[in-house]
Parts: C-alpha cells; structure tokens; sequence
C-alpha cells in the first residue's frame, strides 16, 4: 500500500528518485502515465494490468470512454527503477504535468501520483477548503 507524501528533486539528468518504502512495492517495472488534475499516474504493473484491464472494457460508443482511453493508454509507458530506485520520466509526461526540479510523490493506496509542487500546493489547498463538502457526498456512496 503507497501512503504519504514526500518531497525530492529531479536530478541533473532529470532523474527522479522513488521513495525507498515504495521501491519494495514497485519491483523494477512500473508503468507511468497521464493522470488526472493535471499530475503523474505511477503503477505498479500488476495494478496496471487491472486498471487497463478495465479501461478496455469501456464502451467504444461512448465519446468520454474513448477519450479518457486514449489519453490513460497513448500517455503510458513502461519504465525500469535503476539500482538506486530513480525512474526517467519522458519529456511529454514531464511537459504534461509541468514537472522542473521539485516533485512532490504522493501515495495513493494502489498508485502514486507525481506533481509539480506548485501545482500540488494549490491543488492541497482548495481540497483543503472543501473537505467538508466531500465527505458528506462522498457519505452518500457509502463511504
């Protein structure tokens, strides 16, 4: 399970180091991609291979199913931990998610997500002021 949130740099070959209590979890490929709000989806691939699983089952009639499709499934790509736990983001998911030196990892029970910390910042702060408010919908799922 990925919980917390923590702070690193990418390196100077654009590296960046994955938490060494998510390493473990991870093994050494993982699956990277768009995600939503404007940040990094990170998988471990067998979580992956359950949420393409999935995303495949979504009706092709349907213009959000195919859009919400093509941009988890065209944005993802396979990366490999080196042996000190640091992963190559590629440059259009870098771009994607605004990603310059400060990242911020956050763990998210079966994923983790990648944020620029500005971003993530602002992000924090709005959900921050509405939790209240989510709660009492998300009561309404049963949750």
């Amino acid at each position: 399970m990925f919980i917390g949130e923590y702070q690193y740099s990418l390196d100077e070959k654009k590296r960046l180091s994955i938490p060494a209590k998510f390493r473990q979890q991870l093994k050494k490929k993982v699956i990277i991609t768009r995600g939503l709000d404007g940040c990094l989806f990170l998988y471990p691939e067998r979580e992956w291979k359950k949420l393409a699983e999935k995303l495949g089952k979504l009706p092709l009639g349907r213009a959000d199913a195919r859009g919400f499709q093509r941009i988890m499934l065209s944005g993802a790509m396979e990366v490999t931990l080196d042996n000190l736990g640091r992963i190559l983001i590629p440059d259009y998911l870098k771009k994607y998610a605004d990603l310059k030196k400060r990242v911020v990892i956050v763990g998210l029970y079966n994923h983790i997500e990648l944020w620029n910390d500005k971003r993530w910042e602002e992000y924090q702060k709005k959900s921050e002021r509405e939790v209240g408010n989510m709660a009492e919908r998300l009561s309404q799922l049963g949750v």
